[in-house]
Parts: structure tokens; sequence; C-alpha cells
């Protein structure tokens, strides 16, 4: 399989930059504002995210990790009980404007269970997603608020993200399922 490289390093980053300066325009400042990264790699992202908050708006914002394996529709066994296993809010969510993060967004199932997981620790005041990558095919009515790139893709293509916390580089591929 070749993997076609669609993001480097410094396009990561000025994705990144770009998605701050939305996350503080749409909200007017960041005083409510609460990040949250799907684990894995939307925690990094969110981390990210907030550093670079922090240097526009010399504010800090409150990042979180939510584990949504419970919560997922694919489990084969469900638990009667779901709990967020692995999950760190640092403070209330309650009337807060939180912003789910993650690396991909594909069919919107991670990110109804995202949703769920949330509802179960509190009441947001509104929920808004942010991705690096949209790629499209949709099965649930979700739409990212902050979009990296979309990468419009067929069905028979993976999209690969790497960051340097978790894959020791930053970059994002493309690559055909079937070759």
């Amino acid at each position: 399989m070749d993997a076609k490289e669609i993001l480097d390093e410094k396009a990561i980053s000025r994705a990144l930059t770009r998605l701050a300066h939305e996350v503080i325009e749409r909200n007017e400042g960041v005083d409510s504002v609460v990040l949250v990264g799907i684990k894995t790699r939307g925690i990094y992202l969110a981390n990210r995210l907030a550093a670079r908050i922090k240097s526009i708006e010399k504010k800090e914002v409150a990042v979180g990790e939510l584990d949504i394996t419970n919560y997922r529709d694919d489990l084969k066994d469900k638990m009667l009980d779901p709990k967020l296993l692995g999950s760190i809010l640092p403070m209330s969510i309650e009337s807060k404007t939180v912003i789910l993060v993650d690396d991909v967004l594909f069919t919107g199932r991670t990110i109804r269970a995202a949703m769920d997981a949330l509802m179960d620790v509190g009441r947001p005041q509104r929920i808004q997603l942010a991705v690096l990558i949209d790629r499209g095919h949709r099965e649930l009515p979700i739409r990212p608020d902050y979009i990296g790139k979309n990468v419009p893709t067929s069905k028979e293509e993976a999209i690969a993200v790497q960051l340097s916390e978790v894959d020791g580089s930053d970059k994002v591929t493309i690559e055909s399922k079937n070759e």
C-alpha cells in the first residue's frame, strides 16, 4: 500500500493555529470553553490547541481526556452501566462550551459515543466539534464546527494521523486499502 502524505508537520501546525483563531472568534473568547480530547490522538490535538489559544489570548483553557470505549455502538459485550474509565475532566462541564477534539471524522459514530459519555458526566451549555481531518461518509447527522482539512475519500481509502507524542513524527497520510 502506497501512502500519500497530505499534511506534513508544518501543515498540521498551521491548521491548529487556524482552528485556535476560529474557536476564539466563534466563542468570543475562551472564558467558558473546555477542550475535551477523544482518546488517543484527540487528547494531543486538544493540548496543542490549548497551547495555541493561550499564546493568542493569554488565557489558559481547561483540557480534558475522554475514553469512549464503553460507549461505542460496535462493542459486542456492552456494560449495563458504562463508566468513563480512563477519562479525566479537570472541571465541571456544567454550563460550559465543550469542544470535542478528534483526529479524523468519518462515520460520526465516535462523536455520538463521546456526546453520550459527556452527557453522563454533566450538561454542557453546548457541544462543538473540532477535527483535524474530515473525510466524509457520515452515517449519523454530525457535522464539525472546526475542520483542519477536508479530505474527500472513498471507503476503500484509509487516513492515518501520526503525532509526535505517539508516533514520533507529525503527518497525515492517505492510502488505498485495496492495493
